[in-house]
């Protein structure tokens, strides 16, 4: 099986790179659906300046306290069919090993009836496309308290300036990764939706079944290669369900994205403890400036990335992003970290980006050997190197 993805992914590469730069390859026409062809390679590398905490413990700091990690972060093929009633999409990770978007949306006017695997209504970084996600990592609260691809069945309605979905989930597609049943729901309101000029509002709140009866909340510090967690309430045990909600916000003005999310969420404890329930909260602030003037697109309550302006300079970015989360909840004392990021893009041609991040972390943690918080403050020096089409 891992053979036979690898080929698959070499064989989309060649492909790719065979035909003129574009965002898709079309494949063929059936039965009124146009099937294409897109794919998504991402090669990252992570420098660790630790403080307290090996960030890298699988590759041994060196006497620098300094550590270094290379290696593929996304090998994606996606196989789309559009037009008519319906919409699919089948998606698999050869890097991760895991399927990807796997579903079918019949489209019912503005209105869609979606069945199989799938990004969960909340979130707005989460649910941009990862290829156009302005920063290295997603902050905090996405990655923390972020419900990404499950299997279920979604109703919604995208119109140009109002659309929601409510969904019911269980695990995802894959084998032995999350799991726990529930159900989701993300309105969004945008009173200005061209390109360029965009205001965008949002809500979402997720409900779901803990998985064995245990919660763990735990984030990296906005490096997606650090094995080490600096804030980490450890197992909750008699933890019944996990509740969510979220608020968000975008407004882009020209050359100027500002985007911002905050989330709280609650795990609520069973009937068999008489233990209190647990609340932590998540958010960021970011904002990107394109350098050489271009501007965003906004589609279906999300922003779209255009193409360079002129493809042989290509488009160059500076983004500055804040983030901050909370995890201590008497008695559960998780810790809390604070993180500022530093990045600059470049979009070349139609295929290449590539990406600069320098994270600054600020966090600390009750240490009840110490019987004291301890503060652990390391930098992060992260490039993605990333092909698309």
């Amino acid at each position: 099986m891992k053979l036979r993805t690898q080929r698959l992914l070499a064989l989309a590469v060649a492909a790719a790179f065979a035909g003129t730069a574009q965002a898709e390859i079309a494949i063929d026409v059936i039965n009124g659906s146009e099937v294409s062809l897109e794919g998504l390679m991402q090669a990252d590398g992570n420098w660790f300046h630790n403080d307290v905490l090996d960030l890298n413990a699988a590759s041994p700091a060196g006497n620098d306290g300094k550590d270094t990690e290379f290696e593929m972060r996304r090998a994606e093929v996606i196989l789309k069919g559009k037009g008519g009633r319906f919409d699919w999409t089948v998606g698999y990770d050869g890097k991760a090993n895991k399927y990807l978007d796997a579903n079918i949306k019949w489209k019912l006017g503005t209105n869609y009836l979606m069945v199989g695997q799938y990004k969960q209504p909340n979130s707005l970084e989460e649910l941009t496309s990862t290829r156009h996600n302005d920063f290295i990592s997603k902050a905090m609260v996405t990655n923390l308290f972020g419900v990404a691809r499950r299997t279920g069945i979604a109703y919604g309605d995208d119109t140009p300036n109002f659309g929601y979905q409510i969904s019911y989930f269980g695990r995802e597609l894959t084998r032995n990764l999350a799991q726990g049943q529930g159900f989701g729901g993300r309105v969004y309101f945008a009173p200005m939706a061209e390109t360029g000029n965009i205001l965008h509002f949002g809500i979402s709140a997720l409900d779901y079944d803990t998985d064995a009866d245990t919660a763990r909340l735990r984030v990296r510090p906005d490096a997606d290669f650090s094995t080490g967690r600096l804030i980490d309430t450890g197992n909750i045990l008699n933890a019944d369900r996990q509740r969510t909600y979220g608020v968000e916000g975008l407004w882009v003005g020209g050359p100027i994205k500002v985007q911002g999310e905050y989330m709280r969420s609650t795990v609520s404890r069973t009937e068999a403890t008489s233990a209190p329930d647990w609340t932590g909260d998540s958010w960021y602030v970011y904002g990107v400036w394109n350098l050489t003037g271009e501007t965003w697109g906004y589609k279906a309550g999300l922003p779209t990335t255009n193409l360079p302006d002129d493809p042989a300079t290509g488009m160059w970015q500076l983004g500055l992003r804040y983030d901050s989360t909370e995890l201590n909840d008497s008695p559960v004392l998780g810790g809390k970290e604070h993180n500022l990021t530093l990045g600059v893009n470049w979009y070349w041609r139609s295929n290449f980006k590539f990406m600069l991040n320098y994270v600054k972390v600020d966090s600390s943690k009750y240490v009840s050997s110490l019987r004291s918080e301890l503060d652990d403050n390391p930098n992060i020096l992260e490039a993605r190197a990333q092909f698309y089409w």
